[in-house]
């Protein structure tokens, strides 16, 4: 896990006015959105005893504890303790790290890091969040493995034959090759373009919605780092766009929270239809990432066993190792630990209609 980066920690029409928790980099955190609606960020640990400040309660925008009722505003000073006779003065000690915070793009963004404001990476750009002819829906889904090896497999062309041999990978058997391609600098990321040759004609919900002669595929594949993918694919009459942010819980459990985009079928009714194919292509996806020994990916290159078609991966592993070396990193980075377990958990997604 990197610091140093923006995290989207969740989207934005979950974080209301009622504290919520989230785990992230194998630490909790807890979001609201004070009176004017802007929404804040800090540690989800009182420094009074240790509790969640996620099960309190919000008070003229600041936090409440809800095991000693210790009040914090939204820079995470304590301001008052109703156990301290009135002259008390507040200890310095008793505060809240508290965390820059920006929405954009359906999600909330939270800072993790200690770069001044002017030296702190992009959030990565997604004009299609305002195009308006792509129609768009969220959603989430749980790997129980560590992000590293869930990001890996969203920028892996080579697997759609194999592991979606059942469902849009179908047709793309008879042509397995992957061409040799080129590695794009793409500003604290990379990405590459690929034809994929598809012998049948699309089959699944493509079917009744692509009308096209075969299912031929351009993808541009994105990394950015920390933790964001984004595939952009499209044939003769058909774009989609999957943007993914593969949120790091702990060690071994990546949520990953997506933003599909399509060009075809634009009606908000049939997202779940969509979101259950989607489902289905993920979980296939899981079994295998779920599979890999290490979880983390390995930060020796030569650890395992590269091919041509695994240049962008390569080049990910590169620019992680880059920055692990420079002292970003929140994990060790000379080890790579499998998974607590080796057993696969039923997936759990949920589509959110923006």
């Amino acid at each position: 896990m990197l610091k140093n980066f923006w995290y989207a920690c969740e989207f934005s029409t979950l974080v209301t006015n009622q504290p919520k928790q989230i785990v992230m980099l194998n630490q909790r955190f807890v979001l609201y959105r004070n009176a004017q609606g802007q929404a804040i960020a800090m540690n989800d640990q009182c420094p009074h005893r240790g509790a969640a400040l996620s099960a309190g309660w919000l008070e003229n925008d600041c936090i409440r504890c809800p095991y000693h009722g210790w009040k914090f505003q939204e820079n995470g000073q304590c301001i008052h303790i109703p156990a301290n006779a009135a002259n008390a003065p507040v200890p310095k000690k008793a505060y809240v790290e508290s965390y820059p915070v920006q929405e954009k793009y359906g999600f909330i963004w939270l800072f993790y890091g200690d770069l001044p404001e002017a030296e702190r990476p992009p959030i990565p750009p997604l004009p299609e969040f305002e195009d308006p002819t792509l129609h768009r829906f969220f959603l989430d889904f749980k790997v129980n493995t560590h992000y590293t090896r869930v990001l890996e497999n969203s920028i892996d062309i080579s697997h759609l034959p194999i592991v979606h041999a059942n469902s849009f990978g179908a047709g793309f058997g008879d042509n397995p090759t992957v061409d040799d391609y080129t590695v794009e600098d793409e500003g604290w990321g990379m990405s590459a373009t690929i034809v994929s040759k598809s012998s049948a004609k699309p089959k699944g919900l493509f079917k009744h919605f692509a009308r096209q002669e075969s299912a031929d595929l351009v993808s541009k594949l994105t990394f950015y780092l920390p933790n964001i993918t984004k595939v952009e694919s499209s044939s003769k009459h058909i774009k989609i766009v999957n943007y993914a942010v593969h949120f790091p819980v702990n060690d071994t459990t990546t949520i990953s929270k997506r933003i599909l985009f399509r060009s075809f079928f634009p009606y908000a009714w049939s997202d779940r239809m969509f979101a259950k194919y989607y489902t289905k292509i993920y979980a296939e996806d899981s079994v295998v990432s779920e599979s890999q020994y290490p979880g983390t990916v390995p930060y020796n290159l030569s650890a395992e066993t590269h091919v041509a078609s695994d240049a962008l991966q390569v080049a990910y592993r590169k620019l992680r190792q880059k920055y692990l070396a420079m002292g970003w990193g929140l994990e060790p980075v000379h080890s790579s630990l499998p998974s607590s377990n080796g057993t696969i958990a039923p997936l759990s997604a949920t589509a959110l209609v923006n």
